[in-house]
């Protein structure tokens, strides 16, 4: 099985991609993890990667593209993944299906977890990260809405989409995922 799981930023995307990726015996690909070790390596991309990062922007496709078509085509990727932060943009998810279809993956299934604005906010300022302003944020979620919304009406027309409401517990919200997976 092949999953992509999408939401604004703050929405648990993370948390549960790793809950389901035990549970279903898939390999986890977060972009954030693989974007933050570059940046706390201090690796060229990592140095470029941040100064976007900072300013609540997102890193380029090309440079995402790229580290995605890695972590997708190795052997323990091909039994199963579940892809956390990416595509965020219409130009990725069409990018991630010429690969995927290369690779002859079947088409992913796609979670989007929905939340209000305010709990998102309030969400991630409770995180703690020195990047969590609330100026930071408001752009964040400017930018998800111009950008990474529209990704998931992309998939609604050749993938099963679910969309999932991100207020209770973490179990109680993993539980609906895994609902809705069977």
């Amino acid at each position: 099985m092949y999953l992509i799981i999408l939401g604004p930023p703050g929405a648990g995307k993370g948390t549960q991609s790793i809950l389901i990726a035990e549970k279903m015996g898939l390999k986890h690909l977060s972009t954030g993890e693989i974007l933050r070790k570059a940046v706390t390596d201090g690796t060229p991309l990592g140095l470029k990667a941040k100064e976007v990062m900072d300013s609540g922007n997102l890193v380029s496709d090309e440079i995402m593209v790229g580290i995605i078509k890695d972590a997708i085509s190795d052997d323990i990727a091909r039994k199963g993944f579940i892809l956390d932060g990416f595509p965020r943009t219409i130009e990725q998810a069409r990018e991630l299906d010429k690969i995927m279809d290369s690779l002859g993956y079947n088409s992913a299934k796609v979670i989007n977890i929905t939340l209000d604005d305010e709990e998102l906010v309030r969400r991630m300022l409770g995180r703690g990260r020195k990047d969590d302003t609330e100026e930071t944020i408001k752009n964040r979620l400017k930018v998800y809405k111009d950008q990474t919304a529209p990704v998931k009406e992309h998939y609604s027309s050749k993938s099963a989409v679910f969309d999932i409401y991100g207020i209770g517990s973490i179990s109680e919200i993993n539980d609906k995922i895994l609902e809705v997976l069977q």
